[in-house]
């Protein structure tokens, strides 16, 4: 019996997706997926809106990637990967939370999406860089900020096109 494949989004950044395709895996730390604290606290939401919201946790943790990485291009990047359950620990226990810690290394053999912004969020995304940590503070006038490059739906990649990706500047 094969073990259970869960969907994990990693956020990440454009040299992280350079790192994937030079090295075959990327070293991240945690991810976002659909958690049972998570169906709790969203308990009417369908499978389809609980991916969504670790999806879109995932783009606001690529934030801070980037915040940390000021030569990165200023584009947030999201890997939708799938992980043997083993693979995979709940993070924080709090309701609502979407955190989880991975099992060292996530090899490109996992990678079922890359999911980036477009060259048109550049802007926005670079004020969102900015500000951050204040809307997560709860800074009203950054949250409104992070939320403008939110606005901006992240671009669906074919694990295939990574080679494009990971060369991608701007």
């Amino acid at each position: 019996m094969t073990e259970q494949l869960l969907r994990v989004y990693v956020p990440a950044t454009l040299p992280m997706l350079a790192e994937l395709r030079q090295e075959g895996w990327i070293l991240t730390a945690q991810g976002h997926a659909v958690t049972p604290e998570l169906r709790e606290w969203y308990a009417e939401g369908d499978e389809e809106e609980l991916e969504y919201v670790a999806f879109t946790r995932a783009a606001q943790e690529a934030l801070r990637l980037l915040r940390a990485d000021p030569g990165a291009p200023r584009r947030r990047v999201v890997v939708a990967v799938d992980l043997p359950s083993g693979a995979v620990r709940r993070g924080d226990p709090e309701l609502g939370s979407s955190t989880v810690r991975l099992a060292g290394r996530v090899g490109i053999g996992a990678v079922a999406a890359i999911h980036v912004d477009g060259v048109g969020a550049t802007d926005d995304v670079e004020a969102a860089v900015e500000v951050v940590e204040q809307a997560l503070a709860g800074d009203a006038d950054a949250q409104f900020t992070v939320d403008s490059a939110e606005d901006h739906e992240l671009e669906w990649y074919d694990p295939s096109e990574l080679d494009a990706l990971s060369g991608a500047t701007g």
